[in-house]
Protein backbone atom coordinates (compact mmCIF):
# COMPACT_ATOMS: atom_id res chain seq x y z
CA UNK A 1 0.00 0.00 0.00
CA UNK A 2 2.76 2.43 1.00
CA UNK A 3 4.62 1.51 -2.21
CA UNK A 4 1.49 2.28 -4.28
CA UNK A 5 1.00 5.64 -2.51
CA UNK A 6 4.68 6.48 -3.06
CA UNK A 7 4.45 5.71 -6.78
CA UNK A 8 1.26 7.75 -7.11
CA UNK A 9 2.89 10.67 -5.33
CA UNK A 10 6.01 10.35 -7.46
CA UNK A 11 3.92 10.25 -10.64
CA UNK A 12 2.00 13.35 -9.53
CA UNK A 13 5.26 15.18 -8.81
CA UNK A 14 6.67 14.20 -12.20
CA UNK A 15 3.51 15.38 -13.96
CA UNK A 16 3.63 18.68 -12.05
CA UNK A 17 7.30 19.16 -12.97
CA UNK A 18 6.56 18.34 -16.61
CA UNK A 19 3.65 20.80 -16.58
CA UNK A 20 5.85 23.53 -15.11
CA UNK A 21 8.58 22.85 -17.69
CA UNK A 22 5.99 23.01 -20.47
CA UNK A 23 4.76 26.38 -19.17
CA UNK A 24 8.30 27.71 -19.07
CA UNK A 25 9.11 26.36 -22.53
CA UNK A 26 6.25 28.36 -24.04
CA UNK A 27 6.93 31.50 -22.05
CA UNK A 28 6.71 34.35 -22.97
CA UNK A 29 3.86 34.36 -25.45
CA UNK A 30 2.73 37.94 -24.83
CA UNK A 31 4.00 41.20 -23.37
CA UNK A 32 5.38 41.28 -19.82
CA UNK A 33 4.36 44.00 -17.37
CA UNK A 34 7.30 45.46 -15.42
CA UNK A 35 6.46 47.41 -12.27
CA UNK A 36 9.18 49.77 -11.06
CA UNK A 37 8.54 50.67 -7.43
CA UNK A 38 9.67 54.30 -7.82
CA UNK A 39 8.53 57.45 -9.63
CA UNK A 40 9.69 58.21 -13.20
CA UNK A 41 12.87 60.12 -13.88
CA UNK A 42 15.28 58.62 -11.36
CA UNK A 43 18.16 56.18 -11.73
CA UNK A 44 15.94 53.20 -10.80
CA UNK A 45 13.49 54.11 -13.54
CA UNK A 46 16.27 54.52 -16.12
CA UNK A 47 17.86 51.18 -15.20
CA UNK A 48 14.51 49.36 -15.29
CA UNK A 49 13.67 50.75 -18.73
CA UNK A 50 17.10 50.01 -20.20
CA UNK A 51 17.10 46.42 -18.93
CA UNK A 52 13.45 45.86 -19.91
CA UNK A 53 14.18 46.98 -23.46
CA UNK A 54 17.03 44.48 -23.76
CA UNK A 55 14.98 41.67 -22.20
CA UNK A 56 12.29 42.37 -24.78
CA UNK A 57 14.82 42.20 -27.61
CA UNK A 58 16.18 38.87 -26.36
CA UNK A 59 12.82 37.23 -25.64
CA UNK A 60 10.83 38.61 -28.57
CA UNK A 61 8.02 40.34 -26.65
CA UNK A 62 7.52 43.80 -25.17
CA UNK A 63 8.47 44.42 -21.54
CA UNK A 64 6.15 47.31 -20.62
CA UNK A 65 7.30 49.44 -17.67
CA UNK A 66 4.83 50.99 -15.21
CA UNK A 67 5.82 53.29 -12.33
CA UNK A 68 4.14 52.49 -9.01
CA UNK A 69 6.11 54.63 -6.58
CA UNK A 70 5.41 55.47 -2.97
CA UNK A 71 5.78 54.24 0.62
CA UNK A 72 9.45 53.34 0.18
CA UNK A 73 8.72 50.83 -2.58
CA UNK A 74 6.01 48.90 -0.71
CA UNK A 75 3.22 50.08 -3.05
CA UNK A 76 5.03 48.71 -6.10
CA UNK A 77 6.01 45.47 -4.39
CA UNK A 78 2.44 44.94 -3.19
CA UNK A 79 1.34 45.30 -6.82
CA UNK A 80 3.81 42.53 -7.73
CA UNK A 81 2.66 40.34 -4.82
CA UNK A 82 -1.00 40.63 -5.88
CA UNK A 83 -0.37 39.86 -9.57
CA UNK A 84 -0.96 36.49 -11.23
CA UNK A 85 2.00 34.16 -10.79
CA UNK A 86 2.26 33.38 -14.50
CA UNK A 87 5.47 35.17 -15.47
CA UNK A 88 3.68 38.11 -17.09
CA UNK A 89 4.17 40.54 -14.20
CA UNK A 90 7.56 41.26 -12.66
CA UNK A 91 8.93 44.16 -10.64
CA UNK A 92 12.10 46.15 -10.06
CA UNK A 93 12.88 47.51 -6.59
CA UNK A 94 15.45 47.78 -3.89
CA UNK A 95 15.23 44.98 -1.34
CA UNK A 96 14.10 47.46 1.35
CA UNK A 97 10.38 46.62 0.94
CA UNK A 98 11.33 43.01 1.75
CA UNK A 99 14.07 43.41 4.35
CA UNK A 100 13.38 46.73 6.07
CA UNK A 101 9.69 47.68 5.84
CA UNK A 102 8.50 44.30 7.23
CA UNK A 103 11.00 44.61 10.10
CA UNK A 104 9.54 48.00 11.08
CA UNK A 105 5.81 47.64 10.42
CA UNK A 106 3.18 45.26 9.07
CA UNK A 107 3.18 45.14 5.27
CA UNK A 108 0.24 44.06 3.05
CA UNK A 109 2.35 41.16 1.72
CA UNK A 110 4.43 38.38 3.24
CA UNK A 111 8.00 39.20 2.16
CA UNK A 112 9.09 35.58 2.22
CA UNK A 113 6.13 33.93 0.48
CA UNK A 114 4.35 36.51 -1.66
CA UNK A 115 7.44 37.64 -3.61
CA UNK A 116 9.87 35.46 -5.60
CA UNK A 117 13.36 36.98 -6.12
CA UNK A 118 14.54 36.68 -9.73
CA UNK A 119 17.99 38.21 -9.44
CA UNK A 120 19.98 41.16 -8.20
CA UNK A 121 21.15 43.87 -10.59
CA UNK A 122 23.11 46.47 -8.64
CA UNK A 123 24.31 47.71 -5.29
CA UNK A 124 23.64 51.40 -4.73
CA UNK A 125 25.96 53.00 -2.14
CA UNK A 126 24.38 55.33 0.41
CA UNK A 127 26.45 58.39 1.28
CA UNK A 128 26.31 60.64 4.34
CA UNK A 129 26.94 64.27 3.40
CA UNK A 130 27.39 67.53 5.22
CA UNK A 131 25.61 70.52 3.67
CA UNK A 132 26.81 74.13 3.79
CA UNK A 133 25.05 74.38 7.17
CA UNK A 134 27.40 71.73 8.64
CA UNK A 135 30.52 73.18 10.28
CA UNK A 136 32.55 69.98 10.37
CA UNK A 137 34.52 67.86 7.91
CA UNK A 138 34.20 64.29 9.25
CA UNK A 139 32.09 61.82 11.20
CA UNK A 140 34.27 62.58 14.23
CA UNK A 141 33.25 66.24 13.91
CA UNK A 142 29.60 65.17 13.60
CA UNK A 143 29.81 63.27 16.87
CA UNK A 144 31.66 65.98 18.77
CA UNK A 145 29.29 68.73 17.55
CA UNK A 146 26.28 66.62 18.44
CA UNK A 147 27.57 65.89 21.91
CA UNK A 148 28.32 69.58 22.48
CA UNK A 149 24.73 70.53 21.58
CA UNK A 150 22.45 67.45 21.57
CA UNK A 151 19.75 67.63 18.90
CA UNK A 152 21.21 70.68 17.19
CA UNK A 153 22.31 68.77 14.08
CA UNK A 154 19.49 67.96 11.66
CA UNK A 155 19.83 64.75 9.60
CA UNK A 156 17.54 64.41 6.56
CA UNK A 157 16.51 61.00 5.20
CA UNK A 158 14.07 59.86 2.52
CA UNK A 159 11.47 58.99 5.14
CA UNK A 160 10.38 57.59 8.48
CA UNK A 161 11.50 53.99 8.67
CA UNK A 162 13.74 54.29 5.60
CA UNK A 163 17.21 52.82 5.21
CA UNK A 164 18.71 56.23 6.02
CA UNK A 165 16.58 56.43 9.17
CA UNK A 166 17.86 53.04 10.32
CA UNK A 167 21.44 54.21 9.71
CA UNK A 168 20.76 57.39 11.67
CA UNK A 169 19.35 55.50 14.66
CA UNK A 170 22.26 53.07 14.68
CA UNK A 171 24.75 55.93 14.53
CA UNK A 172 23.01 57.69 17.40
CA UNK A 173 23.16 54.59 19.56
CA UNK A 174 26.69 53.51 18.67
CA UNK A 175 28.12 57.05 18.79
CA UNK A 176 26.19 57.94 21.97
CA UNK A 177 24.96 61.14 20.35
CA UNK A 178 21.67 62.84 19.57
CA UNK A 179 20.59 64.32 16.23
CA UNK A 180 17.23 65.55 14.97
CA UNK A 181 15.67 63.38 12.27
CA UNK A 182 14.18 65.26 9.30
CA UNK A 183 12.14 62.71 7.28
CA UNK A 184 11.14 63.44 3.67
CA UNK A 185 8.72 61.59 1.39
CA UNK A 186 11.33 61.12 -1.33
CA UNK A 187 14.71 62.19 -2.64
CA UNK A 188 13.69 65.14 -4.86
CA UNK A 189 12.68 67.75 -2.29
CA UNK A 190 15.25 66.37 0.11
CA UNK A 191 18.07 67.21 -2.32
CA UNK A 192 16.62 70.65 -3.12
CA UNK A 193 16.52 71.56 0.57
CA UNK A 194 20.01 70.12 1.10
CA UNK A 195 21.36 72.46 -1.60
CA UNK A 196 19.73 75.34 0.28
CA UNK A 197 21.35 74.32 3.56
CA UNK A 198 18.00 73.67 5.27
CA UNK A 199 19.69 71.06 7.49
CA UNK A 200 23.24 69.96 8.29
CA UNK A 201 23.28 66.30 7.19
CA UNK A 202 21.74 64.17 4.47
CA UNK A 203 21.98 60.43 3.74
CA UNK A 204 21.01 59.44 0.21
CA UNK A 205 21.88 57.10 -2.65
CA UNK A 206 24.76 58.10 -4.88
CA UNK A 207 23.90 59.64 -8.25
CA UNK A 208 25.68 61.61 -11.01
CA UNK A 209 24.06 64.86 -9.79
CA UNK A 210 25.29 64.21 -6.27
CA UNK A 211 28.80 63.51 -7.53
CA UNK A 212 28.95 66.91 -9.26
CA UNK A 213 27.74 68.68 -6.11
CA UNK A 214 30.46 66.93 -4.11
CA UNK A 215 33.08 67.83 -6.71
CA UNK A 216 32.23 71.55 -6.60
CA UNK A 217 32.30 71.59 -2.80
CA UNK A 218 28.57 72.07 -2.23
CA UNK A 219 28.49 68.91 -0.12
CA UNK A 220 31.16 67.39 2.14
CA UNK A 221 31.15 63.55 1.98
CA UNK A 222 31.58 62.11 5.48
CA UNK A 223 31.07 58.35 5.06
CA UNK A 224 29.69 55.86 2.58
CA UNK A 225 27.75 52.64 2.97
CA UNK A 226 29.29 50.29 0.41
CA UNK A 227 31.21 46.99 0.30
CA UNK A 228 34.42 49.05 -0.07
CA UNK A 229 35.46 52.60 -0.95
CA UNK A 230 34.16 53.63 -4.36
CA UNK A 231 36.30 54.92 -7.25
CA UNK A 232 34.52 58.28 -7.48
CA UNK A 233 35.12 58.99 -3.76
CA UNK A 234 38.37 57.17 -2.94
CA UNK A 235 39.12 59.28 0.15
CA UNK A 236 35.73 58.71 1.78
CA UNK A 237 35.72 55.85 4.32
CA UNK A 238 32.94 53.30 4.63
CA UNK A 239 30.86 53.20 7.80
CA UNK A 240 32.46 49.83 8.53
CA UNK A 241 35.95 51.37 8.39
CA UNK A 242 34.84 53.97 10.93
CA UNK A 243 33.60 51.28 13.31
CA UNK A 244 29.87 51.50 12.47
CA UNK A 245 29.31 48.19 10.66
CA UNK A 246 25.58 48.12 11.48
CA UNK A 247 25.20 51.48 9.72
CA UNK A 248 26.91 50.21 6.56
CA UNK A 249 23.51 49.69 4.94
CA UNK A 250 23.53 49.98 1.15
CA UNK A 251 20.63 49.57 -1.27
CA UNK A 252 20.54 46.34 -3.30
CA UNK A 253 18.22 46.45 -6.33
CA UNK A 254 16.86 43.62 -8.39
CA UNK A 255 13.93 42.02 -10.18
CA UNK A 256 11.11 40.10 -8.50
CA UNK A 257 8.10 37.99 -9.46
CA UNK A 258 4.89 37.12 -7.59
CA UNK A 259 5.30 34.24 -5.16
CA UNK A 260 4.41 30.95 -6.81
CA UNK A 261 5.72 31.92 -10.25
CA UNK A 262 6.96 28.66 -11.87
CA UNK A 263 10.59 28.03 -10.97
CA UNK A 264 11.52 27.41 -14.62
CA UNK A 265 10.23 30.85 -15.62
CA UNK A 266 12.15 32.47 -12.74
CA UNK A 267 15.28 30.57 -13.80
CA UNK A 268 14.84 31.61 -17.45
CA UNK A 269 14.35 35.25 -16.44
CA UNK A 270 17.42 35.07 -14.22
CA UNK A 271 19.60 33.71 -17.03
CA UNK A 272 18.43 36.42 -19.44
CA UNK A 273 18.77 39.12 -16.78
CA UNK A 274 22.34 38.18 -15.93
CA UNK A 275 23.31 38.26 -19.60
CA UNK A 276 21.65 41.66 -20.08
CA UNK A 277 23.38 43.17 -17.03
CA UNK A 278 26.71 41.90 -18.40
CA UNK A 279 26.33 43.87 -21.65
CA UNK A 280 28.62 46.90 -22.07
CA UNK A 281 25.66 49.28 -22.33
CA UNK A 282 24.10 48.25 -19.01
CA UNK A 283 27.47 48.04 -17.27
CA UNK A 284 28.21 51.62 -18.37
CA UNK A 285 24.78 52.84 -17.26
CA UNK A 286 25.25 51.33 -13.80
CA UNK A 287 28.83 52.50 -13.29
CA UNK A 288 28.15 56.01 -14.63
CA UNK A 289 25.31 56.35 -12.11
CA UNK A 290 27.64 55.28 -9.27
CA UNK A 291 26.06 51.86 -8.86
CA UNK A 292 27.94 48.58 -8.56
CA UNK A 293 26.78 45.78 -10.92
CA UNK A 294 25.78 42.69 -8.93
CA UNK A 295 24.22 39.51 -10.31
CA UNK A 296 23.68 35.96 -9.12
CA UNK A 297 21.16 33.13 -8.90
CA UNK A 298 17.59 33.42 -7.57
CA UNK A 299 18.61 31.15 -4.70
CA UNK A 300 21.53 33.39 -3.72
CA UNK A 301 19.35 36.50 -3.93
CA UNK A 302 16.60 34.89 -1.82
CA UNK A 303 19.13 33.77 0.81
CA UNK A 304 20.67 37.26 1.01
CA UNK A 305 17.19 38.73 1.50
CA UNK A 306 16.32 36.26 4.29
CA UNK A 307 19.57 37.03 6.10
CA UNK A 308 19.14 40.81 5.74
CA UNK A 309 15.55 40.66 7.02
CA UNK A 310 16.66 38.71 10.10
CA UNK A 311 19.52 41.16 10.71
CA UNK A 312 17.26 44.20 10.31
CA UNK A 313 14.67 42.78 12.68
CA UNK A 314 17.35 42.53 15.35
CA UNK A 315 18.64 46.04 14.62
CA UNK A 316 15.15 47.57 14.62
CA UNK A 317 14.51 46.06 18.05
CA UNK A 318 17.89 47.30 19.25
CA UNK A 319 17.29 50.91 18.23
CA UNK A 320 13.56 50.80 19.09
CA UNK A 321 12.34 51.66 15.58
CA UNK A 322 9.36 49.29 15.52
CA UNK A 323 6.15 50.98 14.33
CA UNK A 324 2.52 49.87 14.62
Amino acid sequence: MYSRIFHLALSAAMLAAASTAAVAAGWPEKSVRVIVAYPPGGVSDAVTRAISEKLGERLGVSFVVENKGGAGGTIGMNEVARAAADGYTIGFSSVSPLVLSPAIRKTPYDPENDIAPIGSVMVSPVVLLGTKAFKGKSVADLISLSKAAPGSLRWATSGQGSLGHLMLEQMQQAGKMEVTHVPYKGAGQQLTDALGGQFELISTNMSPALTSHIADGTFVPLAIAAPARIDTLPKVPTFSELGYADANKMSVFGFFAPGGTPADIVAKLNTELNQVVATPEIQKLLVDSNNIPATGTPQQFAQDIREELASNRQLVEKVNLKQE
